[in-house]
């Protein structure tokens, strides 16, 4: 351990030196023509191998339509570049709800979902032709424990230690039965054959950072059959890819995006060690992978930790959002740990498209990193969130400089994560002043 350190590079030589130091496994290439190579995903192509992950924004209407704000960040990243377009979280039903402020994909906002989707395709053709055709899916999501919206109980499906406290649950508070979980199964199942309707590429069954159904694989000490053994927690996702296979057409991409490792102990989190849990097991997140896989699936999105307990591990910071402290390790540990889990799960499976993360942080250098690990078979894609926000034509830029602006890139600062804890609509504050500024000025004086 080195203990935390900003951001300070101001060439690759002098991050490279500190990766020597640091001794880890982050190599970077100056030459990132490899980004802009089409990637086959089953019978689609995404017109390069960069991506925007799925953020929320928080700017739906009272009904949980797209907003305002919502059509101005996909029309951005549309025109921006980028070969995938992850749409971000977005409740299967009201009561799943992180927030007020949160998409609602159900059968009421079909028609306004079409419409996002028409005009973000639209926007992608008009700024590079008919030919540019950004793959995108919607993430389908239900908060789980995490749930805020008005009228909405936290919903848990499994007591967690580490968790619960936080969350504000009480050790009385009731665990979601069996039907329950049916029930959800059966919404996410619609909700993504209508994902199909709508026109998407492909659907997202969430399964990572700690809501419901990243909480079901963790599940260890859940009795009935969604819980305990591997099979059991696995079996909510299993079962609605299954159910979404049988009704939608062979080239759709039924998909998630899957947290690796939790780093939370034992029996609480997935993909850790049982003594452990500073430790990543891939064990039963590889397997499930395989299992996936053998399902048709072509696709997978990654990451790891859950922004609520440690945030470090989902995305490295050089500041954190209120009440967090900083954590005791180097950035870039970090990011090698991200990279390191991706490039297993790529090695062990590299007939399949797998989505990586944790390049935010990285800065202008962030296009080199991906490069190196594209080009060294560790990753297929590489997505960022944070970077997104902040620099919407990353990928324009990468392609067709080289490089990025080191006036434009993200710098870790968490206000982003900060307007979204305190319930606000989130974009970048640094870098799109104007409209989220005067947003954060005033929910920070509350």
């Amino acid at each position: 351990m080195f203990g935390h350190s900003r951001f300070r590079y101001r060439s690759l030589e002098e991050i490279e030196a500190d990766v020597e130091r640091l001794g880890l496994d982050i190599e970077f290439s100056r030459d990132t023509s490899v980004l802009a190579q089409p990637v086959c995903i089953g019978s689609r192509t995404a017109p390069n191998a960069l991506a925007i992950h799925p953020m929320e924004g928080r700017d739906a209407d009272p009904q949980g339509n797209p907003g305002e704000l919502t059509f101005r960040r996909y029309m951005r990243y549309a025109r921006g570049g980028a070969g995938l377009i992850w749409f971000e979280a977005s409740a299967v039903w009201p009561e799943g709800r992180s927030s007020e402020r949160q998409l609602l994909f159900a059968k009421g906002n079909r028609a306004e979902w079409e419409k996002l989707l028409t005009v973000t395709r639209k926007a992608a053709a008009d700024e590079f032709g008919p030919r540019h055709r950004p793959i995108c899916i919607v993430q389908l999501h239900d908060a789980g424990r995490y749930r805020k919206a008005t009228g909405c109980m936290p919903a848990i499906v499994v007591r967690n230690l580490y968790l619960d406290p936080p969350a504000g649950i009480r050790s009385d508070h009731p665990v979601m039965t069996d039907s329950d979980i049916e029930t959800l199964e059966e919404a996410m199942a619609e909700a993504a054959v209508m994902a199909w309707r709508v026109g998407f590429d492909g659907a997202d069954i969430k399964s990572c950072h700690r809501y419901l159904v990243s909480d079901l694989l963790s599940a260890h000490t859940r009795e009935g059959k969604y819980g305990g053994s591997f099979e059991g927690r696995a079996r909510f996702l299993l079962n609605v890819v299954d159910r979404v296979r049988e009704q939608v057409s062979e080239d759709f991409l039924v998909t998630t995006r899957l947290n690796l490792y939790d780093a939370i102990p034992y029996p609480y989190g997935w993909g850790v060690d049982r003594d452990d849990a500073a430790v990543p097991d891939l064990s039963e997140p590889l397997r499930l992978v395989g299992l996936l896989r053998e399902r048709g699936v072509k696709i997978i999105n990654t990451s790891s930790g859950t922004p609520y307990f440690n945030p470090h591990v989902t995305r490295p910071y050089d500041a954190p959002v209120r009440g967090i402290s900083l954590p005791d390790e180097h950035p870039l540990e970090g990011v090698a740990r991200a990279f390191g889990l991706v490039a297993e799960v790529q090695k062990v499976y590299p007939d399949l498209v797998v989505v990586g993360s944790a390049y935010s942080w990285l800065r202008q250098f962030l296009g080199n990193a991906a490069a190196a690990n594209i080009r060294n078979g560790r990753v297929s894609i590489v997505g960022v969130g944070r970077t997104a926000f902040a620099y919407p034509d990353f990928a324009r830029d990468l392609i067709g400089k080289g490089r990025l602006d080191s006036h434009k890139v993200c710098i870790a600062c968490s206000l982003c994560s900060q307007l979204m804890r305190d319930g606000s609509s989130t974009r970048c504050v640094t870098r799109d002043r104007e409209i989220y500024g005067p947003i954060y000025k005033v929910v920070s004086a509350r």
